[in-house]
């Protein structure tokens, strides 16, 4: 691997059809490194990038997790990247094998002790309980009996492995829980834990950090201005929080985190402390942080690359960003009908109020003219037919992602056995 003072470095993402993908690849391009894209979807969002120098399809992880692990080794091989990025749910399997591709690429994840603990929403709860930091008032439960009693309205109830908020259901009132109990049955959640958390009232926030051998080396966090669908955001405002970066920094030291981790957390309308309510052992939506002045993408590949960097400066506070499909997909979900839809497009457009001094960071197309593709896609998608926003925004939830299947297989002891079929 060559020395990242060179010259630009040569990057693969393990997939390329999520926002966080999508994103990284914005940054990794405006940084000038040579970035490859694997993912099972042809249409994925990568595809639409002058920034992505090659595409490979590659077997799902949801589906055949070692037919992936292959496919990666593979081109490891054949291409001699610099830096693989786990993006999202991969890093599940690569920290699985991580002494595997040890000295084939930068890689920057913790051990899989580490990364398992908090995969899982019910690790991540019982480690918060652990080291005694804030969180809601949690039970985790292993049947619709148990549900069903520690049920306090309102509430939430969450199965233990998720992402991009699947698995997530907002408890209001008896319909709300047997709507929950149905969905939960179909996808046999209650063969695994799941938890029932207290309802908060307060304003929805997340955090992201790097850590280098658990020292957090950049931290940035931001306030949900506005939603999307499915609890996304669609506009975002960068914020200034210590106290969240300590609890942020404590949990890495704990783990010994290697890499990137970022945690969802809300403030209390009554309370000035924050309740964690989640985690993502990865980086999400990197774009807010860039704007606010903190490359925290390039952070992380000088610490995939054996780098041990200073910790990194604050990022300023209070820009807003915004997320055009997502804000498109909300405006839908919550009942709008064409004209909203259109209103809200040329809201867009024109940068008026709610979009005003805010910056585009999915689809920027200025700085990238063929990211307009999938935005003018669901543009005209939601416009023939508004009541599609669900469905349009599920498209994400593909086969890049892990299951509770392919989850167990990696898991199998003879999974890993220690030897690669790739020399």
């Amino acid at each position: 691997m060559a020395d990242s003072t060179q010259g630009p470095l040569r990057v693969l993402l393990s997939e390329g059809n999520s926002t966080s993908a999508r994103e990284a690849i914005t940054i990794l391009g405006l940084s000038g490194h040579l970035v490859e894209v694997c993912d099972p979807s042809r249409f994925c969002l990568a595809r639409f990038s002058r920034f992505v120098r090659k595409f490979h399809r590659c077997p799902p992880l949801r589906d055949d997790p070692a037919a992936f692990l292959d496919f990666v080794e593979k081109l490891l091989v054949a291409r001699r990247f610099d830096v693989l990025l786990p993006i999202h749910e991969q890093g599940y399997l690569f920290a699985r094998v991580k002494p595997r591709l040890a000295g084939r690429v930068g890689l920057a994840l913790p051990d899989f002790a580490s990364y398992r603990a908090v995969h899982s929403k019910a690790g991540f709860s019982r480690l918060l309980d652990r080291l005694g930091l804030p969180q809601p008032v949690t039970r985790i439960v292993k049947s619709e009996s148990e549900l069903r009693a520690a049920i306090h309205l309102p509430c939430v109830v969450k199965t233990a492995v998720g992402t991009a908020s699947r698995g997530v259901w907002f408890i209001r009132s008896d319909a709300d829980l047997e709507n929950a109990l149905r969905e939960l049955r179909a996808i046999d959640a209650l063969a695994d834990e799941v938890l029932v958390q207290e309802w908060v009232a307060g304003a929805t926030e997340k955090a992201q950090g790097v850590f280098c051998r658990g020292r957090l080396a950049g931290f940035h966090a931001y306030r949900q201005i506005a939603a999307g669908v499915g609890g996304g955001e669609a506009i975002k405002q960068s914020v200034g929080r210590p106290q969240v970066r300590e609890l942020l920094a404590t949990i890495g030291e704990k783990l010994a985190w290697h890499g990137a981790f970022s945690i969802d957390y809300l403030l209390p309308d009554d309370d000035a402390t924050p309740r964690l309510v989640d985690c993502n052992p990865r980086l999400v939506e990197p774009m807010s942080a860039y704007v606010a002045g903190l490359d925290l993408v390039g952070l992380l590949l000088r610490i995939s690359r054996g780098e041990v960097p200073e910790a990194a400066g604050e990022s300023r506070e209070g820009i807003r960003t915004h997320l055009a499909m997502q804000a498109l997909l909300g405006c839908a979900a919550r009942g709008g009908r064409r004209r909203d839809v259109l209103r809200e497009c040329w809201r867009l457009l024109v940068g008026e109020t709610p979009y005003a001094g805010s910056l585009e960071e999915l689809t920027p197309v200025r700085l990238d003219w063929l990211s307009a593709v999938p935005l003018v896609t669901i543009a005209i998608a939601l416009l023939a037919a508004p009541k599609r926003a669900a469905t349009l925004a599920r498209g994400g939830w593909g086969a890049h992602l892990l299951g509770v299947a392919s989850i167990r297989q990696i898991d199998r002891d003879d999974f890993y056995n220690g030897s690669s079929s790739v020399p």
